[in-house]
């Protein structure tokens, strides 16, 4: 499978034509149409269901989505090894990429990446979202140089470091609920409320413990995994949301309001990065800053 074909099935998903993807691509169709049959014969799969009505004649098959999701992986993959390869020994260049969950404390990691980047100009950060399952798989995948995680860590796996701040639980709800009057929420006052809960937290995490309450017996009507759309959810008034503090605006003419926990909960943070793993220039360079900045040890 050439990295070439791969970047013509992805042209094609793009622009669910043969015809559109060709002319993007600059070749004739034909021969995109035979390159695209050539994949599907050496898979062994068909990728696309062709001939449907209408400007978006092509579609994607389950084992075409499932080479989509992978190819994107691969071609981000190879771009990010040449990047690496590239870098001088004199000028230090190149892409670092960070996978976290949602945190007000990425802003010790930001002071770091700052100092670096006034080091050295020609490095970009690149940070995507998402829960510690998602940063795990990234992780593993390759997709990401370190991650940041909530609670604990496998340390047969990885090598962390832990962040000197913590998240703060508490509850996000519209400042007119009679429940905002008070300074705090008991596990008690929750017991009976429609609750909307972080994707991990559904499963029985730290939060869901915190309420001593046989999950069966809460009122969960929805569940989250980035916490402005949760802020929605309780804007509209679905229920109240689970979450850290410092994520939401709830200041001023804010509709909003945060309350902590009673008593309080709070969850440690931790960078963690595969242990065994070769880094290029800037990722290595990226360590010894970070450990700079947060004048901490890892723990290997």
């Amino acid at each position: 499978m050439e990295l070439r074909v791969l970047q013509y099935f992805l042209a094609v998903a793009r622009e669910q034509s043969i015809v559109l993807a060709a002319k993007s691509l600059h070749l004739s169709q034909p021969t995109l149409s035979t390159q695209i049959k050539k994949l599907e014969e050496e898979l062994g799969k068909q990728l696309f269901i062709r001939g449907g009505k209408g400007p978006r004649r092509i579609t994607l098959t389950e084992e075409g989505m499932i080479l989509r999701k992978r190819a994107e992986e691969i071609l981000e993959l190879v771009h990010k090894t040449e990047t690496e390869i590239a870098s001088s020994d004199d000028m230090l260049m190149g892409d670092i990429y960070i996978g976290a969950g949602e945190t007000d404390s990425i802003r010790l990691v930001a002071r770091a990446a700052k100092q670096m980047q006034l080091r050295y100009p020609g490095i970009q950060f690149h940070i995507s979202s998402g829960n510690a399952v998602y940063v795990k798989e990234s992780l593993a995948r390759g997709l990401i140089d370190f991650g940041i995680i909530f609670g604990t860590v496998d340390m047969t796996s990885y090598h962390t470091l832990k962040l000197p701040a913590t998240d703060t639980w508490g509850v996000l709800m519209r400042k007119d609920d009679p429940l905002a009057e008070k300074t705090s929420i008991r596990r008690e006052d929750l017991w009976d409320l429609p609750l909307i809960v972080s994707q991990q937290e559904s499963a029985g995490g730290q939060v869901l413990q915190w309420l001593k309450r046989d999950p069966a017996k809460l009122h969960i009507t929805a569940s989250y995994n980035l916490i402005y759309n949760a802020s929605r959810l309780v804007d509209e008034g679905l229920g109240y949301a689970l979450a850290f503090d410092k994520l939401i605006h709830t200041s001023g003419d804010s509709s909003l309001c945060f309350r902590p926990l009673n008593p309080p909960l709070e969850t440690e943070m931790f960078v963690i990065w595969k242990k065994y793993q070769v880094f290029s220039k800037p990722v290595e360079k990226f360590i010894a800053i970070l450990k700079e900045s947060l004048a901490l040890d890892d723990t290997l």
